[in-house]
């Protein structure tokens, strides 16, 4: 927030989720929550709720872009985040922007599969996102699925392939990587009880690899998480935050939402993260498991 009381802007570049869970939806609820003020650039209509993805209508290309010109020649954004992109002229034509510098504190949320199972991205976006816009993002947050989209492999089967699927990702030539979703680690329960899941994201830089861990938070209601995360991270680096700090406080932002809509009843199928709660709170609550000068081994 500025002295005259002005909040920074960030922008959205995605799709417009229906049930209002994750999408565009999510992106300006967690921007709001943030202090940011959010404006849009909307990749495609969902028909979508609770249950799934039931029908995509692509915003043709010339459409997106004139959308992303508008904002950023009046409302000068300070950080910008894609999601769902859909078709592979709108990722080339984003990276050709990113490329010329014309996208700030960019982060790339590779949606490609919803939790559903839906596929959201057409023919030839995987390659395109690889070539075109990766390597200009400052930080990528795919989870574990779409980092094997992404590399042409399985999804990691332990923490230690995780880790080098995040390291390989950054050899794409982005500044940041957190391949989030992992759920190898446990931890022993309390008084000798059963063991814990915990629940691990992993970030690499070029200083090396970082393991962020906590405790599986026992919901079904977590649609959307991915697309709060990524502009969780987008809203702290429009307020000042460097990288670092902003993926931490984007980490405890989406879990206390998910503590706060554990045991909500909202639909039919997997609910959505909460967006509600104190306003503007996104700070650090875990430790981070290595230390960030660490280099995690590859599998043998």
């Amino acid at each position: 927030m500025t002295r005259s009381g002005t909040p920074p802007v960030a922008l959205t570049i995605a799709g417009s989720d229906s049930g209002g869970g994750a999408g565009i939806q999510a992106d300006l609820a967690t921007f709001a929550a943030l202090g940011v003020h959010g404006a849009t650039a909307i990749t495609a209509v969902t028909v979508q709720d609770t249950t799934g993805v039931h029908q995509v209508h692509h915003v043709p290309v010339e459409v997106v872009l004139a959308q992303v010109h508008a904002v950023l020649t009046d409302l000068r954004p300070t950080a910008v985040k894609t999601g769902m992109l859909g078709e592979s002229g709108i990722v080339r034509s984003l990276g050709a922007l990113a490329a010329d510098g014309l996208l700030p504190q960019l982060v790339v949320d590779p949606v490609l599969v919803s939790t559903s199972g839906h596929r959201l991205a057409g023919r030839g976006v995987v390659a395109s996102l690889r070539e075109h816009l990766l390597p200009h993002a400052d930080v990528i947050t795919p989870n574990t699925n779409e980092a094997a989209v992404l590399l042409g492999c399985h999804p990691p089967a332990s923490l230690e392939e995780q880790s080098a699927q995040a390291r390989a990702l950054l050899e794409l030539g982005c500044t940041a990587v957190v391949v989030t979703g992992g759920a190898f680690a446990r931890s022993p329960g309390s008084h000798g009880g059963s063991n814990h899941v915990q629940r691990t994201d992993v970030v690499a830089t070029a200083r090396g690899v970082r393991v962020l861990a906590g405790h599986e938070i026992d919901t079904s209601n977590d649609h959307g998480t991915g697309c709060t995360f990524a502009s969780a991270i987008a809203g702290s680096l429009a307020t000042g935050r460097p990288l670092d700090a902003a993926v931490q406080a984007a980490r405890s932002f989406v879990r206390q939402s998910l503590q706060r809509s554990a045991s909500w009843q909202l639909g039919r199928g997997r609910g959505p993260v909460s967006h509600l709660g104190p306003r503007g709170r996104c700070e650090r609550d875990e430790p981070d498991l290595h230390p960030r000068n660490t280099r995690t081994q590859q599998p043998t």
